[in-house]
């Protein structure tokens, strides 16, 4: 079954939430926590205005139903997205586990957003209004030529790119979300680890632009191969082809390979599988379903210490633990 919600639905429904929302830092009352209606979903959505222009949501849900909303042409704003776990698709980026998407400013053309489902959402979103971002390059400066194209006007499309998130980031979300700070202390904390975060995705996106992880020169059939590669693996946890084999696969030898894997991925083929075994683990973790060595066995370990030492390096918690952690 799919909920389909219109733009005046949507907004009424945001309404509703309001209406009954809590304060879980009685210190501050820009820090709201919006429970969903028990037909939609099951969690919250807890939004921060750090400061005029920079805001803070933390979304921690599980929909009941596969949900569509219908969103207006609008004037879009800078945007950090990210997915510690969960999907969404929109009109032009789909982004999934430990990805993350970058929004510039510019027109948001009326679309529809698709949130599938199957798995628990853990996301961290983060509005930069330009006068923030433009605060910190000083009278007279201009923004670097790599981050020039993210300010667009309102007649252009904005620019969007999905990356992943690297372990530096996923640090600091986990951060974010679990803030031991209340009132003064907690603001300047948060904004902190905001402007931290969205720093990183800053400097990956220059990087980006300089053509360090470029994927013009790509052929698209070549890229469609990498990414059929990519898909071959996920179906194949417990036996994974070998490099060789898989290349044949998909009619590429394996130096083409590898070497298509770190430009679409940044990744090896396999640091590729081992981390999407990871970001499954953690899945059916948060589930609460299953125990640590069903866990193990379902995304392709043999060896419970292996899993433990390599999900600690992952998340920096053993699976034990963050069985135990509440979502």
């Amino acid at each position: 079954m799919t909920i389909s919600m219109s733009e005046q639905a949507a907004d009424d429904l945001y309404e509703e939430m309001l209406a009954h929302a809590k304060y879980p830092d009685p210190k501050d009352d820009l820090d709201l926590l919006l429970h969903c209606p028990s037909w939609l979903s099951e969690g919250y959505v807890r939004e921060i205005e750090l400061r005029e222009g920079l805001e803070l949501r933390i979304d921690n849900f599980r929909l009941c139903d596969r949900w569509e909303v219908t969103l207006p042409e609008e004037e879009g704003q800078l945007c950090f997205h990210f997915h510690l776990s969960g999907q969404h698709l929109d009109a032009f980026t789909e982004v999934s586990n430990l990805e993350y998407a970058l929004y510039g400013s510019g027109l948001s053309p009326k679309q529809t957003i698709v949130g599938p489902c199957e798995y628990h959402s853990l996301e961290v979103i983060i509005w930069m209004q330009l006068e923030v971002l433009l605060s910190f390059i000083g009278a007279g400066g201009e923004l670097p030529t790599e981050l020039q194209h993210l300010i667009r006007q309102q007649s252009q499309r904005y620019y969007t790119r999905v990356g992943t998130i690297s372990p530096a980031m996923q640090r600091i979300l986990w951060q974010i979300i679990r803030c031991p700070y209340q009132g003064l202390h907690k603001r300047m904390y948060l904004e902190g680890k905001v402007l931290e975060v969205a720093a990183l995705v800053l400097e990956e996106e220059q990087e980006v632009q300089q053509g360090r992880r470029s994927q013009n020169n790509l052929k698209p059939d070549y890229i469609d191969r990498i990414h059929r590669a990519r898909e071959i693996l996920k179906q194949n946890l417990h036996q994974p082809p070998s490099l060789i084999t898989l290349a044949r696969q998909v009619g590429l030898n394996d130096c083409s390979l590898k070497r298509g894997f770190r430009y679409c991925f940044g990744k090896t083929v396999f640091g590729y599988l081992h981390d999407y075994r990871m970001e499954q683990a953690s899945q059916l973790l948060m589930s609460g379903d299953m125990r640590v060595t069903e866990v193990m066995q379902a995304v392709g370990f043999g060896d419970r210490k292996y899993f433990a030492a390599a999900f600690r390096k992952k998340f920096g918690v053993s699976p034990r633990d963050y069985l135990k952690i509440k979502f």
